[in-house]
């Protein structure tokens, strides 16, 4: 079983930043490739970004949020990031971190990839 947490959701207006983090427990680090998405009121969820298993790993981006966000990863700290620069009023929504078992170098972008979820974090952009 893996444990997943997210934080740093809250308000921002338009153009701003935020930075969301999530963690995973219950397996080595580095064996889970992690993911993000969001879902907006009425909306069906979406992802967001993925990361392969490795610090520096391999990303992938949905083409809404490329060249503005950017998924890292510190294995040392347990620790993956969504750096959201540039932040649009659409943007809004619950973001959700997860995070599947992998070994091998690939990332993931469909839901069903991914059998362990955060309870999500809160993301507002105000125009």
């Amino acid at each position: 079983q893996v444990q997943v947490v997210e934080s740093g959701g809250g308000l921002v207006q338009a153009g701003g930043s935020l930075r969301l983090s999530c963690t995973a427990s219950g397996r080595t680090f580095s064996s889970v490739a992690m993911g993000w998405f969001r879902q907006a009121p009425g909306k069906d969820s979406e992802f967001v970004a993925a990361i392969s298993r490795w610090s520096g790993g391999s990303t992938y981006y949905a083409d809404s949020v490329k060249g503005r966000f950017t998924i890292s990863r510190d294995n040392a700290k347990k620790l993956v990031y969504l750096q959201m620069n540039n932040l649009k009023p659409e943007d809004s929504a619950v973001y959700f971190c997860a995070a599947k078992e992998d070994y091998s170098d690939r990332y993931f972008y469909t839901r069903r990839d991914y059998a362990y979820w955060g309870q999500g974090t809160q993301v507002t952009v105000s125009s």
